[in-house]
């Protein structure tokens, strides 16, 4: 439970940082909360960011694009909104 509210904590984190113009790969959190085995955790991190962005906190893009967490295929962007 500690480790998805880290998670939770650090994409608001990256995303308030970066603002509304700019964002970030779900990589880029795996590798600064677990730099051993980020790999591992990829799901993990693209799952709180779906939580987040059905609570209205951060939007999930793909080239720039809000797209349906539903069917995410692909590479994924993480932005505050």
């Amino acid at each position: 439970m500690q480790r998805q509210t880290d998670i939770l904590h650090t994409i608001l984190s990256i995303a308030i940082q970066r603002g509304p113009e700019k964002s970030t790969c779900p990589s880029e959190i795996a590798r600064m909360l677990f730099p051993e085995d980020w790999r591992k955790h990829m799901k993990n991190v693209v799952d709180a960011a779906i939580d987040l962005h059905n609570q209205g906190k951060v939007v999930i893009t793909q080239k720039g694009i809000p797209i349906d967490v539903n069917q995410i295929r692909g590479p994924i962007r993480i932005k505050i909104i």
